[in-house]
């Protein structure tokens, strides 16, 4: 059995879960081709995503409806057993047309924004068509079911060989870590301010690319911290480990945007527990699942940058807090969020939800 795959922009740096997934189910012979709604965005892509390149069709920036046309054609003698789309909007709408033409079932996974950028009745719709649903996080999985779908939750993982625990680097000062797209979700703005309240010497590196670095960087800079906060480049796991080894606390500040968008579980919270590091993050979301307060980690509430400046100033102050933190989040990956537990569990689901 192979499974057709339409996702978004592929590869995406900030979608981990994505490649992780595809890979697996490529180990397993599961993989045939990937149809991609749009172009790739990054420059730079994660260890792995070579392999799948030579798979990746982008489709031309027509209609969904005709997009489904296209990738219909495509696999029409292929003899792939389903459709399945990674992304709750566009490529689950690509995907069941697709299917549909084909006379397969299709079905699609969901994470975060994908699901709040389509119309509830439309999501139950592409939930009621598909032959299986594949939730990330519990956050997400309860929009599919208040939307009146069903979803099956099946949690992305963190490769635990490549992140793993490390001593930390000397101090003082506390190496502060903060990983993602800079957009406002991702509530770098309330980090910022947190970190301006400290009295602990401190560095703080925030690792990523988006439309709001000019503005962090403004805020940076009124704040008086260019010496001490950084701005830097998004990294591939290649160099993403020594990073976190690099660093004291790994710092998750993400908040519900005008919008009202937020994360489910990121992708930087599983690496740093993995990676055996403090995590100070939002109680938002999915990230309680991961980061349970005093156990694998600190939580705050979001958007409260006293509060998470408070958090930070205890873990810096700690170092045998920090030391109990990092076993606790470690045993919490390996026992919940292996990689190769994760994605053999999902490959299970779609071969049986597909046969």
């Amino acid at each position: 059995m192979k499974l057709g795959v339409v996702t978004s922009g592929f590869p995406r740096t900030s979608e981990t879960f994505v490649l992780n997934e595809l890979l697996a189910l490529e180990a397993r012979g599961l993989l045939g081709p990937i149809f991609a709604t749009k172009p790739a965005e990054d420059a730079r892509a994660h260890p792995g995503a070579e392999r799948l390149l030579p798979r990746v069709r982008v489709l031309p920036p027509v209609s969904p409806r005709e997009q489904a046309a296209l990738v219909a054609a495509a696999l029409a003698q292929s003899g792939v057993s389903g459709v399945h789309a990674f992304f709750a909007h566009t490529p689950a709408e690509v995907a069941r047309e697709a299917a549909a033409r084909l006379g397969i079932p299709y079905g699609f996974s969901v994470h975060a924004r994908d699901v709040r950028k389509i119309a509830p009745r439309d999501l139950r719709e592409r939930a009621a068509d598909a032959a299986c649903v594949a939730a990330c996080n519990p956050d997400v999985a309860a929009e599919v079911g208040a939307a009146g779908g069903e979803a099956t939750l099946l949690p992305h993982g963190v490769d635990v060989a490549r992140f793993r625990p490390s001593p930390e680097p000397p101090e003082p000062p506390i190496a502060l870590l903060a990983v993602g797209r800079l957009v406002p979700k991702k509530g770098f703005d309330v980090l910022v301010d947190a970190v301006a309240r400290l009295e602990v010497p401190f560095r703080l590196r925030i690792v990523g690319e988006g439309p709001e670095r000019r503005r962090l960087a403004r805020r940076i800079a009124r704040a008086g911290l260019v010496d001490v906060v950084t701005l830097e480049e998004p990294l591939t796991h290649d160099e993403l480990p020594k990073t976190y080894r690099a660093a004291h606390v790994v710092v998750v500040p993400s908040v519900r945007d005008a919008a009202g968008d937020r994360d489910g579980l990121p992708n930087v919270v599983l690496e740093a527990l993995a990676c055996g590091r403090t995590v100070v993050a939002s109680d938002i979301a999915a990230v309680g699942t991961a980061v349970r307060h005093d156990e694998t980690g600190l939580l705050v509430p979001p958007g409260d940058a006293a509060a998470l400046a408070a958090a930070i100033e205890h873990a810096a102050s700690s170092p045998d807090l920090r030391s109990r933190l990092g076993r606790a989040g470690r045993a919490c990956v390996e026992q919940k969020f292996d990689l190769e537990a994760c994605t053999a569990r999902l490959a299970q689901h779609l071969e049986a939800a597909y046969a």
